[in-house]
């Protein structure tokens, strides 16, 4: 992909609905780097870290998003974290490669979904959608039909062999004509699905919406960069930490003769010896 990790946002002059577009290389380079997930886990998470961060772009507020997947399949959990920045992070737990790439097949049949949102400001909300649909695109197209009664279309696409991941959403604004505004999203549904595999990875975003929407009138907004982001630090490791007893502390310090923590996001390490943990190992006892 020649293109920089940005997400588009445009919206139709003529018409009530709004559009994304993301493309990601770098940053899903980053997030999988040392990880050596198997591609069927790359296309889970590339999937998913595209459509978080469009997830993100719509948010109104400063604060979080958290996409995660969880269920009893060969894959027990998936989650992306990201910000209002697109600043964004992943991880996946699998205990095999699921056959095929059905969410079903990846996750049991016991898979749900769990959007949490959670700004600076306000309170914290939790919508949970079960895997009714064997695409995380479907899913999170019921979650806006169920949650938010918008009209949403995505599309998700990842390419593995490059790294690459890449996401388009449509959705509808509120409006008062809405036969009208139910033919204006199939038309826009309908171009949005000419998108080629390779056109979305290796066409410039201006580029690519003007081959989708040439015959609308479209206005593109300032892109905004996403990037990789672990925020993990030595600091918020002493913190968790503080969360165990002192003797539980003492124990492994006695057996190993550190205490080392890896981050399973970015799979840094952070290594605490005795000195290190002084006030925690001296707290009084719950």
């Amino acid at each position: 992909m020649n293109t920089p990790d940005q997400l588009n946002r445009y919206i139709f002059e003529e018409m009530n609905v709004r559009g994304e577009l993301v493309q990601l290389a770098e940053s899903y380079q980053q997030m999988l780097k040392n990880h050596h997930y198997p591609d069927s886990i790359k296309h889970i998470i590339g999937e998913l870290f595209a459509a978080t961060s469009l997830l993100t772009a719509t948010l109104k507020f400063t604060g979080d998003i958290a996409v995660q997947i969880q269920g009893n399949g060969p894959v027990s959990y998936v989650a992306i974290n990201g910000t209002d920045k697109q600043a964004l992070r992943g991880v996946a737990r699998f205990s095999e490669a699921p056959k095929d790439l059905n969410l079903s097949s990846a996750f049991g049949d016991k898979g749900f979904m769990v959007i949490t949102i959670t700004p600076e400001k306000g309170e914290r909300y939790q919508g949970i959608v079960a895997l009714e649909q064997e695409t995380i695109a479907g899913c999170l197209q019921d979650y806006f039909r169920q949650s938010e009664q918008l009209d949403t279309h995505i599309w998700l696409y990842t390419d593995t062999k490059q790294a690459l991941a890449a996401g388009m959403l449509l959705q509808r604004l509120p409006g008062e004509e809405k036969e009208q505004d139910d033919a204006n999203m199939e038309h826009l549904a309908q171009l949005t699905s000419t998108v080629k595999h390779d056109e979305i990875f290796s066409l410039a975003a201006q580029d690519l919406l003007y081959r989708l929407y040439h015959q609308e009138r479209v206005k593109v907004f300032e892109p905004q960069s996403v990037t990789f982001h672990c925020g993990c630090s030595k600091d918020k490791t002493y913190n968790a930490l503080a969360s165990i007893q002192p003797n539980e502390l003492t124990a492994i310090l006695q057996e190993e003769g550190k205490i080392e923590v890896k981050c399973e996001y970015c799979l840094t390490k952070y290594s605490f010896v005795e000195n290190d943990l002084a006030d925690l190992l001296n707290k009084p006892q719950h």
